[in-house]
Formats: C-alpha cells, structure tokens, sequence
C-alpha cells in the first residue's frame, strides 16, 4: 500500500473514533473531608456602670400664722310682753249620751 492509501486510512479511523464512544465507568471513591478551623475567643463584656447619685430633698416651708376669731356681738335688747286678751265664756258643758 501506498503512503496515501494509509494517510486515508487513518484519517477515516480517526473520524469514526471521535463518533463512537464508550460507556463511563463507575465512580471514584469520595474525597476525604477537611478539618473545620479553631474556633475564636470569645471577647468580653463591658463593665457595668455605676448608679448615680440620689438627690437631696428640698426643706419644708413652714405654716403662716392662724388668724384671731373676731368678737362676739352684744345681743339686742329683749322688747316688752304685750297684755293678755280677756278670756270668753266657754258655754255649757254638752254630754252625749248612746241610743238604746
């Protein structure tokens, strides 16, 4: 055979090669995990500040003076008892007596 007759023959392998494939194998074992980091400090809490001061209590006012009562007024004069009417006659004396 000649030198083309093989060149045409290898480039015709190489073409159905790229057409035919075979089935994929089984897949491959998984991969180790990694390990996890270290893990940070913790920071820490702020002081708690303090209470402040309690304030005075202002002093008490004092109470004015309680005024006088006024006086007592004089009491009117009493004015005089008029005369007694004269008495009338009361009548005989009337007895009821039950019917029978």
């Amino acid at each position: 055979m000649s030198y083309s007759k093989l060149f045409v023959a290898g480039v015709a392998a190489l073409a159905l090669g790229g057409c035919i494939t075979a089935p994929a194998g089984p897949a491959g074992p998984q991969g180790a995990t990694g390990d996890t980091g270290a893990t940070g400090s913790t920071g820490y809490t702020g002081a708690t500040g303090s209470t402040g001061a309690t304030g005075d209590t202002g002093a008490t006012g004092y109470t004015g003076a309680t005024g006088s009562a006024g006086s007592t007024g004089d009491t009117g004069a009493t004015g005089r008892t008029g005369r007694a009417g004269a008495t009338g006659d009361t009548g005989g004396t009337v007895v009821i007596v039950p019917a029978r």
